[in-house]
């Protein structure tokens, strides 16, 4: 990891953070919740060696991505988010028409969107975790949710600004992240209120084979000097989404995907996503949809809990291209 460099760019009215090794094609990697720059750590390496340039960011109000005013969730729009990536790809990359996206979790949704809106830029997506959700017209996002799992589901619970915040002031960045990193139960994610992370069993006292303590303490080392209220703005920002993607109700992503998923992954078995994916609803909206990986055993962290597994799945499909 040593060789990895790491450089400030004037992105967007941000002041953005990027990790990069190799030389070669640009591959742009795109973190999710609760990550940073550090999640594709190993694929970046695999990537690389392969004759690959590999870019990692941190994300607006991320880790030591400065400038985003966190104190303004309407400013975490997806088109501010797209609009990031798009800036940074014009400064790291101005030679190179289309570039390889990878990306997770939070990160799938922005590059989803990113391949709807500037379809352009992308030669080929790997997508892991969150699947592409066509917009519903008739229903709020948030006011859906609650329908479905009450008001204690987690991105319900993010919707007030800081109030989660508080419930996780006193336990920690470290005690928080490290609930988050290694929760594995497929089930629905709930953080009763005033209860914090205690509903959540706790950690494991032995950490996952995949995360060091090392590891978890520089997770927990970025969060404890951001605090957690910019990456819960992505949350906060659900239902402006909603509203400025109106234009694009039924749009497709035309993008040559892969899509990758964790068997035990709580997006995976949201209600009706393997119906989704599985059953057509999927290719329907992502047509150039080339392959679907379940893996078995993983759970929603799958890029760092399977490094090597999806480091090859990543090369064998932009082979290709």
């Amino acid at each position: 990891m040593e060789k990895i460099e790491h450089k400030m760019v004037a992105v967007n009215g941000l002041n953005m953070h990027i990790a990069e090794l190799g030389q070669g094609p640009t591959i742009l990697f795109i973190h999710g919740f609760p990550e940073l720059w550090y999640s594709w750590r190993h694929q970046m390496v695999y990537l690389a060696e392969r004759g690959y340039r590999a870019v990692a960011p941190d994300l607006r109000g991320y880790g030591d991505t400065t400038g985003a005013p966190i104190n303004d969730p309407s400013k975490f729009s997806i088109f501010h988010l797209v609009g990031d990536v798009v800036a940074l790809l014009e400064a790291i990359a101005p030679n190179e028409d289309k570039v390889f996206v990878v990306a997770h979790d939070w990160g799938a949704l922005i590059a989803w969107h990113l391949c709807l809106f500037r379809p352009d830029k992308v030669k080929a997506l790997v997508n892991l975790s969150v699947h592409y959700h066509p917009r519903n017209s008739n229903m709020n996002p948030i006011e859906g949710l609650k329908a479905l799992y009450g008001e204690d589901y987690y991105i319900c619970r993010f919707q007030v600004p800081g109030e989660i915040e508080a419930e996780f002031a006193p336990i920690g960045a470290k005690s928080v992240l490290k609930k988050m990193l290694t929760y594995r139960d497929p089930a629905p994610f709930y953080f009763p209120k005033g209860k914090g992370l205690e509903a959540i069993a706790d950690a494991p006292i032995v950490l996952s084979t995949w995360l060091s303590e090392e590891e978890l303490d520089y997770y927990a080392n970025k969060f404890e000097q951001t605090g957690f209220t910019g990456a819960l703005n992505y949350y906060r920002a659900l239902s402006i989404n909603s509203e400025l993607t109106a234009p694009w109700t039924g749009a497709q992503v035309n993008v040559p995907t892969k899509f990758i998923v964790g068997e035990f992954d709580l997006a995976y078995h949201m209600r009706g996503a393997k119906e989704y994916i599985h059953n057509g609803g999927f290719k329907k909206y992502v047509p150039l949809l080339e392959e679907v990986v379940v893996l078995e055993g993983a759970a929603h962290f799958v890029n760092q809990e399977r490094p090597h597994e999806i480091s090859k799945h990543i090369y064998d499909f932009i082979q290709k291209f």
